[in-house]
């Protein structure tokens, strides 16, 4: 019976520790707390002085453009620059202090946690303005598109400059991925296949599409030391005078009427010559 252990003595010891502990680790908490509250105080300063600044600068003139271009527009959503930056900015103070805090407690896990994500705020805010620096040059690259389509007068051209938009954007968005620390490896792979896909199907159809136009201009190759204006010629049952020849066809005078022939009829089909 004597060399039972004395319970109570035992439960004594560890309420003992349990508050020596709780005393020595009162003071970092309140250390702690005291520090939050200095860093939230200080952030928020921060972010009003750098929203102010920025405003009045004419900061957010930048963001003006951003709010133009069309798929910003869609979003329905207005971007001001100014208070962008100030909510990263308030953020990235806060978590400085949050560190410092962790740091007073002793929690190693809690520390290494905020260090973290405090290294990865300036990554995002890299990737966001190359992000940002890329959608304006997509939009003018889109814009350039329209207005050489619309001189040349190519029905096309807002298709064609959407396209150019969205590749250029597609390629900014994975760049601004690997820039803030995202493995973009599928993304990149997944992006070759499309455009390998999209060049082979465009080279397909538009080579079917200007099979006719390329027998045309091979048969000008061929035929243009044989005729000439003014020449007068028969092809099939449709006889006149050569009136025009160019890359692709050819302009017969039949009487009060003309008649244009593709280039290639020079090849597949009867002609005789007059003089």
């Amino acid at each position: 019976m004597n060399n039972l252990p004395n319970l109570t003595q035992i439960l004594l010891n560890t309420f003992q520790t349990l508050i020596d502990q709780f005393v020595s680790f009162m003071p970092r908490l309140v250390g702690a707390l005291v520090i939050l509250l200095i860093g939230w105080l200080v952030a928020k300063l921060v972010a009003l002085v750098v929203r102010r600044v920025l405003s009045r600068v004419g900061f957010d003139k930048i963001g003006d453009k951003l709010n133009e271009i069309d798929i910003i527009k869609q979003l329905k959503t207005e971007i001001k620059l100014s208070e962008i930056v100030a909510v990263v900015l308030y953020y990235f103070i806060l978590l400085v202090f949050i560190t410092a805090a962790t740091e007073t407690l002793g929690v190693a896990a809690i520390t290494s946690m905020v260090l973290s994500l405090v290294n990865f705020i300036p990554q995002l805010v890299a990737a966001a303005i190359m992000l940002q620096i890329g959608v304006l040059v997509a939009d003018a690259l889109k814009r350039a598109v329209i207005s050489v389509c619309q001189s040349f007068n190519i029905a096309s051209g807002r298709l064609l400059g959407m396209v150019v938009f969205f590749f250029f954007l597609i390629i900014t968005v994975i760049s601004a991925l690997g820039q803030a620390g995202i493995n973009t490896e599928l993304l990149e792979s997944s992006f070759n296949l499309l455009i390998g896909g999209v060049i082979f199907a465009f080279a397909v159809g538009y080579g079917i599409a200007s099979r006719d136009v390329m027998a045309n201009m091979l048969s000008s190759f061929y035929s243009k030391n044989k005729f000439r204006e003014g020449q007068t010629i028969q092809i099939d049952d449709v006889k006149g005078s050569i009136m025009q020849i160019d890359n692709t066809s050819l302009t017969l005078k039949t009487g009060d009427s003309t008649t244009i022939f593709p280039l290639q009829a020079l090849q597949s089909k009867k002609v005789e010559v007059f003089d």
